[in-house]
């Protein structure tokens, strides 16, 4: 005698463990873990048992069965046709997406200010008694992109995306000897 075939619109869902069929408007068990819910991976159990022998494979610490109801078959298929819709509408909406230049260009770069103000102060008073006009932060920032521009120039021209600090080494020795 052939076995009778059940096809996916008869039921709601088959139990993630044993497989048995989950009929609409029934109770169902699910994994109160967020991880066992999330959309592509759902998991649906028939009974606590079902839920039980996932927990050891599943290792969690803290987990319990939630009791959940089934949606009716109407429900289902107009929560169905309803995902169906909205993945079209995506669909339709997606522009290409427009090429993102990145450029290097120092005046299209952010002015941010590159040292730390306090501790920079804090140097020149430290070091030479001293007191440091607000100015020379502005100097020393320019400075340094120039510095990082160099660095990263270098680090090309040895065929690296990473500037290293023996970039700087490099950059710092050839300014000295000009």
């Amino acid at each position: 005698m052939p076995a009778e075939s059940t096809s996916s619109s008869d039921y709601f869902r088959v139990c993630s463990t044993c497989k048995k069929p989950i009929a609409f408007e029934a109770q169902y068990y699910r994994c109160s873990v967020s991880t066992c819910n999330r959309p592509k991976l759902a998991l649906f159990f028939c009974s606590v048992p079902c839920w039980d022998a996932h927990v050891p494979e599943a290792r969690h610490r803290d987990a319990w069965a939630e009791p959940t109801k089934a949606p009716s078959r109407v429900e289902w298929e107009a929560a169905k046709a309803a995902e169906v819709e909205e993945d079209d509408n995506e669909a339709d909406n997606k522009l290409p997406r427009e090429r993102r230049v990145v450029t290097t260009r120092a005046e299209q770069l952010p002015r941010d200010v590159l040292v730390v103000v306090s501790k920079l102060k804090g140097f020149v008073k430290a070091s030479s008694g001293f007191n440091t006009s607000d100015g020379v932060v502005d100097v020393l920032s320019d400075h340094l992109r120039r510095l990082c521009e160099l660095a990263a120039e270098v680090a090309a021209a040895d065929g690296r995306k990473t500037v290293l600090d023996r970039d700087f080494k490099t950059v710092l020795k050839s300014l000295e000897r000009s």
